[in-house]
């Protein structure tokens, strides 16, 4: 029976074109946007052995011969911005196939965000949206808009010992982060995510799970820590990645240890090295540097190196609670502090704060820029 069709379908297309020409059978559908040098395929039938010309109003994007049965999978990537009309040409004959925006992928990251303490007792008092207010319309048109989760989201655990903060949250927050703030990706790699020990920490995993957050720099075990976040979208790649270099005693994942990734050079240029396996762009989000210091310390720096070395082109940082430069080389970007976001502002500078965005394509950073905000009662408010 299967031959028959095909021989009925090979019938239809001889009958379909004229001497000269070919008709097309398009099986694939085009995605609604792409990245600069996002990747597009396109998939149908067409005359056995007849070429297929894949086009933009630009010129021709790429060729392939259809195969001794007539199908093909054609596969280009399609590098400038603006709407691109698509159509495929075959025998002569142009088949349109609709318009496609080729705009950059938008990532929006932000620092330090806790659910605990001063936090925690405005969202007991106002709900679990307060502390995004003004901040998630920005976040929610970002593509992908990336955090850094300090403390448990849990109602389980005690306080670890010989800490001077412990910050917990309860899982009703975090679920607003993501569902009405839009927060796609938190990294756990720092000091407060085993504020409350093992037990709540695997409920943060299990909480971030369950409300759609994917999660990188903090694990089950040590393998898991440095798994990546793997996001395909507009036709390339994002992988995520976090570390911490400020570790706690005991707060390290190992073998069949739940816990935080270690900023350790040689784990971080490996997990780098795969990630680009898999991925157009490697983002890595460190936890690192001095307390309410204002510019980075040679450890950052050193790490930065690592990790562009291996092949990230975004190095994103926090734990120091103010701004620290922004710096860009041609497509890498640095962020050396985002400073504090959902969090208290008790010390000169740490109320200053705001959201970087990024545009990226399959080459890297495109663009950059930052939009501003002042923490007022635990709350980030754009300016």
């Amino acid at each position: 029976m299967g031959r028959v069709l095909f021989a009925s379908f090979l019938g239809a297309l001889a009958a379909a074109s004229p001497a000269t020409g070919a008709v097309v059978k398009v099986t694939s559908t085009l995605p609604e946007w792409l990245a600069p040098g996002g990747r597009l395929v396109v998939t149908g039938w067409a005359v056995p052995s007849e070429r297929v010309t894949l086009r933009s109003q630009s010129g021709a994007l790429a060729r392939v011969w259809a195969g001794p049965r007539g199908g093909f999978r054609i596969k280009a990537h399609v590098a400038e911005a603006g709407r691109k009309r698509l159509s495929l040409v075959a025998g002569g004959i142009e088949t349109p196939l609709g318009v496609v925006p080729v705009r950059p992928l938008r990532l929006a990251a932000v620092g330090d965000v806790t659910f605990g303490n001063g936090v925690g007792r405005m969202i007991g008092l106002y709900g679990t949206r307060y502390p995004w207010l003004s901040v998630a319309p920005v976040l929610r048109r970002a593509d992908i808009a990336l955090a850094n989760l300090e403390g448990a989201v849990s109602t389980r655990g005690t306080p670890v010992p010989n800490k001077e903060f412990h910050f917990r949250g309860p899982p009703a927050a975090l679920a607003a982060a993501g569902r009405f703030a839009g927060v796609d990706v938190v990294s756990l790699a720092n000091n407060h995510t085993l504020d409350y020990g093992r037990v709540a920490f695997l409920d943060t995993l299990r909480y971030a799970r369950r409300f759609g957050i994917r999660t990188v720099g903090g694990g089950a075990d040590l393998a898991r820590a440095r798994r990546p976040a793997v996001i395909p979208l507009g036709g390339i790649t994002v992988a995520f990645l976090g570390y911490s270099d400020v570790r706690p005693l005991g707060f390290d994942a190992g073998p069949g240890r739940p816990g935080t990734a270690p900023a350790f050079p040689e784990l971080i240029a490996a997990d780098v090295r795969t990630a680009r396996e898999r991925a157009d762009v490697v983002v890595v989000y460190f936890h690192w540097g001095l307390e309410r210091t204002f510019s980075p310390t040679a450890r950052q720096r050193s790490l930065a190196r690592v990790s562009f070395a291996a092949g990230a082109q975004v190095v994103l940082g926090s734990h120091p609670h103010v701004q620290q430069p922004r710096e860009r080389f041609s497509t890498r970007f640095v962020a050396w502090s985002l400073g504090n976001f959902v969090f208290g502002s008790n010390s000169p500078g740490t109320e200053r704060t705001g959201i970087l965005r990024l545009e990226l394509g399959r080459r890297g950073v495109l663009g950059h820029g930052f939009r501003r905000a002042r923490i007022v009662q635990y709350q980030p408010r754009l300016l």
